[in-house]
């Protein structure tokens, strides 16, 4: 099944049903008027939204739409929580080496996590507003889960069943601005501003093989100003799960219906296959060159995040965004 939300109907916008090929979708507002009022009664609800979604693959349902992903918010426009992980430790083992450090042992045990900002995410379409180039302005393509309610100290077994829907993410950072932030011994703030996620969210089901009940094993395709620069797959040289993920979130709190939990920059060991953000390629630059070769993004830049199946469509819909002056 797939979900998406329209700008339209407030603040959290209105949900609609969206076909299997992502080419038209239907409002269902005799079920529910929103995602996140689907996942506040997901047992009772998702059976309903499944029979549209069925439906609507063969055709058989009236009153529907052409998709228009540039009409659509974040799925969930707005959560509950947003908490944001380091999985794949290649990453964060490249960007220590770079700066001359090493990666202590109990990252390998203790995944890294901080809660980002979840008051007001992206849409698929929605320019990516920053006041400077100077903040160093960079892409980091992602997955995410989207959970049910989680108890306190859920293991992974548990939060594995909690997870109800997927997404592609674009969680953009600002380079320039995290080393301070980090030096206050705090975590982020302004080093990270609004994220943008895929057009629709998908119930796991609808990867197939490629979802394990742990992590989407397919390529996620980042291309920078119309050319190729990444396709490393979320499958591999992941160190913690999203279940692991999930729990480590869990462990002395309870998570609320609609929370989402990010897996970080997917990245692969070596890079033969590219980098879903910038900071990667730069760190690899300092290591094999002794310089920085790659600039951050700017004004007028864009990108785009893909993931696609075994025939190569789209299975979450494509993130497209251009980097825009803020000027208030």
């Amino acid at each position: 099944m797939k979900l998406a939300t329209l700008k339209e109907g407030g603040r959290d916008g209105t949900l609609i049903v969206v076909s299997r090929d992502l080419a038209k979708a239907k409002r269902v507002p005799e079920i529910a008027p929103t995602l996140q009022a689907v996942l506040d009664n997901w047992a009772g609800v998702a059976p309903r939204l499944r029979e549209i979604y069925d439906a609507l693959n063969a055709g058989g349902v009236p009153d529907t739409f052409a998709l228009d992903p540039a009409a659509l918010h974040a799925p969930l426009p707005r959560a509950y929580q947003w908490a944001d992980a380091s999985a794949y430790l290649n990453h964060v083992e490249l960007v220590r080496k770079a700066r001359g450090g090493e990666m202590p042992p109990s990252f390998l045990d203790d995944p890294l996590m901080y809660q980002g900002g979840s008051d007001a995410f992206l849409g698929p379409r929605d320019d990516i507003l920053v006041a400077s180039e100077d903040y160093g302005i960079d892409f980091e393509a992602e997955i995410a889960a989207v959970v049910g309610d989680v108890p306190m100290g859920a293991d992974e077994n548990t939060c594995a069943d909690a997870i109800l829907l997927l997404m592609i993410l674009n969680d953009v950072s600002l380079r320039g601005l995290i080393p301070s932030e980090l030096a206050k011994g705090f975590g982020f703030l302004h080093g990270k501003p609004p994220t943008a996620f895929s057009p629709v969210a998908v119930t796991p089901e609808e990867l197939g093989a490629a979802w394990d009940g742990q992590t989407i094993h397919r390529p996620i395709m980042v291309d920078w100003n119309g050319e190729e620069f990444g396709r490393p797959n979320a499958g591999v040289d992941m160190n913690f799960t999203l279940p692991r993920l999930i729990s480590h979130a869990a462990k002395t709190r309870p998570l609320t219906a609609g929370t989402i939990v990010g897996s970080g920059t997917v990245s692969n060991r070596g890079g033969q296959d590219g980098y879903a953000c910038i900071a990667e390629i730069r760190a690899v630059e300092m290591i094999e060159h002794g310089e920085v070769r790659t600039e951050f993004m700017k004004f007028g830049d864009s990108v785009r995040v893909d993931m696609q199946d075994t025939d190569g469509a789209s299975i979450f819909g494509v993130i497209e965004q251009k980097v825009v002056r803020y000027t208030g």
